[in-house]
C-alpha cells in the first residue's frame, strides 16, 4: 500500500480567510463568532441571533466577476480554500490531469441559493428564479467547480455525510490515493449554511444555544452548554502519494496514515449515547495508523457544545485509548469558529496537521466550569506547546455518520 502525506493547506472560516491568519488566531483564543449584521439578514423573529460567519471575503480573488452570481456562496468558500491549497502545494503542472481527483462535499449544499429563489417563486413567479438556481444549489458543484478550475480529470466525489462530510472526504481521498486510483486529490467541505431558514429549522429542533453571547455561547465540554453555534467556511488539503510529492521536491506538513468510518444505525439527530459505535470509527483509524495510543497525541474534538455530544465524543475517546485519553491533549475549536458543518471536518483536519507540525496545541476557549462527565484534558483557554507525533480528528453528523482521521508526524522513512 502506498504512502500519504499531505502537501497543501487552504481554508476560508470564522476567524481568517487564509491559513496563517486562522492559524494565529486560533493559538492565540480569538473568537470569530459575533452578531449577525442586518446586510448579511436580518433575524427578527428569531430567537438566536449569532453566528460564525467569514468577514471580509473577496470572492473576485478566486471569480470573474460575472461568474460570481452564478455560483453559491458554499461554492465560493470551496474554491477560495481549494486555492490557497493547490498554490499552497505547488501540485499544479507537476500532475496529469487524469491523476488529480476531487473529494470535496458540502453537509447541506446551496442552501442560501434554495432560500433566496423559494422567496422570489413566492413573491414574483416563476420569471424571477434565477437559471442559475439548480447548479448553485445542488451539493455536487463545489467538487465540480474547483475540478474545472484546476482540470483535474481524475475522481471526483462530492461525499455529504452531514457535520462528517469534510473528514469522510478526506478520508475516502486518503483511501483512493493509497489504492493507486490517482496520486494526489484536492479534499475537503464548504459550506455557508447560515441563513433565517436554517436557524429557524436548528433552533426549532432546540440544537442551538439562544444566549446570544458571542463570547460565550459555544463552550464545548463546559457544564453550563446548551447548543451549538452556526459557522460557515471553507477548507481543503492536498493529499499526495509520497513518492510523487517526494519526486517533485513538495514541502511535506503530515502523514495521513488511518481512517475509520461507522455509523450508529440508531437515530437521525442524536448520538449513540454508548459511544460504542463512534469509539469503532476511532479504532479502525488506530489499526490502520499503527497507533496504540502509548504516543504523543493531540486530538481536535467534534466538541459542539451540545450536551450529548461533548458526553458521547469524550467516552469514545476513553473507549478507545481507555487510560491513555488521559495522557492526551484534546480541544475543540468550534469554540472559536461555531460549527461549520460539511467544512468541520476538513477545517479540524488542517488544525490537526499544524499541530503536529508546529508543536502547539490550539485552546478550546471559555472552558469555565468543566462537566464532572466530561473529564479529559481540554487544553482550556490557552494554547501549550507540547511535541506531538499523532493527532487525530473526529466528527459525529446526523444520520450516525462517524469518522476518524489520524495523521502522524512527518518523517522520510517509515
Amino acid at each position: 500500500m502506498r504512502r500519504v502525506v499531505v502537501t497543501g493547506l487552504g481554508a476560508v472560516t470564522p476567524v481568517g480567510n487564509d491559513v496563517p491568519t486562522i492559524w494565529e488566531n486560533l493559538i492565540n483564543g480569538v473568537c470569530g463568532i459575533d452578531f449577525i449584521p442586518e446586510e448579511r439578514f436580518s433575524t427578527e423573529g428569531l430567537k438566536v441571533k449569532i453566528a460564525g460567519l467569514v468577514k471580509n471575503f473577496e470572492p473576485t480573488k478566486y471569480f470573474e466577476k460575472k461568474e460570481i452570481r452564478k455560483n453559491d456562496l458554499c461554492t465560493q468558500f470551496a474554491v477560495a480554500a481549494a486555492t490557497e491549497a493547490v498554490e499552497d502545494s505547488g501540485i499544479i503542472g507537476n500532475i496529469e490531469a487524469e491523476k488529480l481527483g476531487v473529494y470535496v462535499g458540502s453537509g447541506i449544499g446551496g442552501l442560501k441559493s434554495f432560500y433566496d429563489n423559494s422567496v422570489n417563486m413566492e413573491k414574483f413567479g416563476a420569471k424571477k428564479v434565477s437559471p442559475f438556481f439548480i447548479p448553485m444549489m445542488i451539493s455536487n458543484m463545489p467538487s465540480g467547480t474547483i475540478a474545472i478550475k484546476f482540470n483535474a480529470k481524475g475522481p471526483c466525489v462530492p461525499i455529504v455525510t452531514a457535520c462528517a462530510t469534510g473528514s469522510h472526504a478526506i478520508g475516502e481521498a486518503f483511501h483512493a490515493i493509497k489504492n493507486g486510483y490517482c496520486d494526489a486529490i484536492i479534499a475537503g467541505g464548504s459550506e455557508a449554511a447560515a441563513s433565517p431558514l436554517a436557524i429557524a429549522g436548528f433552533q426549532n429542533m432546540k440544537a442551538l444555544t439562544t444566549k446570544n453571547e458571542p463570547e460565550s455561547s459555544s463552550i464545548p465540554f463546559d457544564k453550563n452548554r446548551d447548543g451549538f453555534v452556526i459557522g460557515e467556511g471553507g477548507a481543503c488539503v492536498i493529499l499526495e502519494e509520497y513518492e510523487h510529492a517526494k519526486a517533485r521536491g513538495a514541502k511535506i506538513y503530515a502523514e495521513i496514515s488511518g481512517y475509520g468510518n461507522t455509523c450508529d444505525a440508531n437515530h437521525i439527530t442524536a448520538p449513540d449515547s454508548t459511544a460504542q459505535v463512534p469509539a469503532n470509527a476511532i479504532k479502525a483509524a488506530m489499526q490502520e495508523a499503527g497507533v496504540t495510543g502509548d504516543e504523543e497525541w493531540y486530538w481536535n474534538a467534534h466538541g459542539t457544545s451540545t450536551h450529548l455530544n461533548d458526553l458521547t465524543e469524550t467516552k469514545a475517546i476513553k473507549l478507545a485509548l481507555g487510560e491513555n485519553a488521559y495522557r492526551v491533549n484534546v480541544s475543540s475549536t468550534k469554540s472559536m469558529t461555531g460549527h461549520l458543518f460539511g467544512a468541520t471536518g476538513a477545517f479540524e483536519a488542517i488544525v490537526s496537521v499544524l499541530a503536529l507540525n508546529k508543536g502547539i496545541i490550539p485552546p478550546t476557549i471559555n472552558l469555565n466550569e468543566p462537566d464532572e462527565e466530561c473529564d479529559l484534558n481540554y487544553t482550556p483557554n490557552k494554547a501549550v506547546k507540547r511535541d506531538v507525533n499523532v493527532a487525530a480528528s473526529t466528527n459525529l453528523g446526523f444520520g450516525g455518520h462517524n469518522a476518524c482521521l489520524i495523521f502522524r508526524k512527518y518523517q522520510e522513512e517509515q
